[in-house]
């Protein structure tokens, strides 16, 4: 029986600017880092790791991975003051989850959500 995913691999061209991007979104390095070929991320009870790819390695669209977080609205603003451009402003969805998307710069579509509030709870 699966019990769970321990962690996402994200292949990358430029090491030194994909850990910069992480960091600024509060992604906390537990090994590896700018001038590592391998570095890996806390996320939650998971892990996000990076992995250099040479430039000759391209990928396309490969789907999305989710982040949930404590708090959404506060992460679109820290990945705005950042300087980084995600597709959207955060919104409430209709199976329950406030969200955005953001393109991280290796092209990997990541979404940073958080259940909402059952009607009964709010």
């Amino acid at each position: 029986m699966i019990e769970g995913i321990s962690a996402v691999t994200l292949g990358t061209h430029d090491m030194p600017r994909a850990v910069r991007f992480y960091r600024a979104l509060g992604f906390e390095v537990l090994y590896g880092g700018e001038a590592a070929s391998f570095t890996s991320f806390r996320a939650g009870t998971g892990y996000l790791n990076l992995i250099v790819q040479p430039a000759e390695r391209r990928w396309s669209w490969w789907g999305r991975t989710i982040f949930y977080v404590n708090d959404v609205d506060a992460l679109y603003e820290r990945a705005l003051a950042a300087g980084y451009h995600p597709e959207a402003k955060p919104r409430d969805a209709e199976w329950g989850e406030r969200f955005f998307h953001l393109i991280d710069p290796d092209g990997h579509e990541l979404s940073f959500a958080r259940p909402l509030l059952p009607v009964s709870a709010q």
